[in-house]
């Protein structure tokens, strides 16, 4: 099967970068479904939409597959679904500290009020030790997020859910293919969000899904993307505007039946990566897979360690340089967000988010790159440490 990667920015990206972030799979199949949907003069929500969320709530084990305008869109819905079970306007939603500020957002946007929890730095995930303080009479769910594809602690997190009867709403926005202990991340909590965008194993180029196995939050789902409307003209819920049309869902489609493919070809190139930075374990944290779990690798996360004789700018600098591109490691929202000072909180509440963000990066492992490249970005880090006197073993 043919595949076109050469959309614009990615062509953009090529003529800077050797290595670059991220890229975008558009298939014969997908051009297909789109002349059809053209041909048709039906672009809005239709049949490719239904077939594309039968299709991938399928791909996770589940029942329903509920698709919307963004990976935002699919969180922020996720939470008002709550209130359909018992939340009100300003109850919690608890989420971890370190993560794209998206989720953040949502949470704020359904109505409810984000509450940060501190990540561990070896996972980038949620720490679930910390979670229990922050519970309060108004905590309504746990969101984890599966940052760059790693699976959150889901036993932990579920037993603390079940403890005390709150809803656990996975953002897996990253990790399309991951698994926890022979489970597919998305099919463990009650509810799951991901994100559709460009960059990540399946595409809509922008878009997002919504899966779960319970038929009353999925039909809660297909009013709340419609401005909470019930049959042809009745509106019970606040919603949204967060349809998809059939041109992204035709994509995704193309993507749906490559997924096996660009899956394999990310986790061939994670792998790689994981073995070959271990002569660098001295000097650098970087996204390990456990014996339980399957990473759906979105990025290759690298933490500088304590007492570094470099700086994080120095380095990224260089690596840009030699054509690597790369992408921090997001921010603690709630204390190096501008956006959320709103909320009190003050520099050293979440030290290891904080760090993260201070001393981390990531670097592009999609299904474009090769292992020659990835050789070239392993060399580049070995001459950056040579430039500093370093010499690695």
């Amino acid at each position: 099967m043919k595949v076109d990667h050469n959309s614009s920015a990615t062509l953009s990206a090529k003529a800077k970068y050797k290595v670059p972030f991220g890229t975008v799979s558009v298939t014969e199949e997908a051009r297909r479904l789109i002349d059809a949907a053209l041909e048709a003069k039906w672009v809005t929500r239709g049949k490719y939409v239904q077939e594309f969320e039968e299709k991938f709530a399928k791909l996770f084990g589940v029942k329903e597959g509920v698709t919307v305008s963004s990976g935002t869109d699919a969180d922020a819905i996720c939470c008002s679904v709550l209130y359909d079970f018992g939340a009100k306007r300003g109850d919690e939603v608890i989420i971890p500290a370190l993560t794209f500020v998206a989720t953040a957002n949502a949470v704020l946007q359904a109505g409810l009020t984000p509450v940060f929890v501190d990540v561990n730095r070896n996972t980038l995930n949620i720490d679930p030790d910390k979670i229990e303080k922050a519970i309060t009479k108004k905590t309504r769910a746990i969101m984890p997020v599966h940052l760059m594809g790693k699976p959150a602690e889901m036993n932990k997190i579920l037993a603390i859910a079940k403890k005390y009867k709150l809803y656990v709403i996975e953002d897996a926005a990253e990790a399309h293919g991951a698994e926890y202990h022979g489970k597919k991340i998305g099919a463990i909590g009650d509810m799951a969000a991901f994100s559709l965008y460009a960059a990540h194993i399946i595409t809509t180029i922008e878009g997002g899904i919504m899966i779960t196995n319970n038929h009353q939050m999925a039909e809660a789902m297909r009013s709340l993307r419609n401005h909470g409307i019930v049959g042809k003209f009745q509106f019970q819920r606040i919603g949204f505007s967060a349809k998809m049309n059939e041109i992204e869902a035709a994509v995704g489609l193309g993507n749906i039946k490559i997924f096996d493919t660009i899956l394999g070809r990310r986790r061939r190139n994670l792998l790689y990566l994981i073995d070959k930075f271990k002569k660098f374990d001295k000097f650098f944290i970087t996204i390990k897979e456990d014996k339980h779990e399957k990473i759906g690798p979105h990025a290759f996360s690298i933490i500088l360690r304590e007492n570094c004789k470099f700086t994080k700018d120095e380095f990224v600098d260089y690596l840009d340089k030699a054509g690597i591109d790369s992408r921090n490691l997001f921010y603690s929202i709630p204390t190096q967000c501008d956006s959320y000072a709103f909320m009190g909180h003050k520099l050293g509440e979440f030290p290891e988010s904080e760090y993260c963000s201070d001393y981390g990066f990531h670097i592009g492992i999609h299904q474009d790159i090769e292992l020659a490249d990835l050789d070239y970005t392993v060399e580049a880090v070995d001459d950056f440490l040579k430039s500093k006197g370093i010499k690695v073993k």
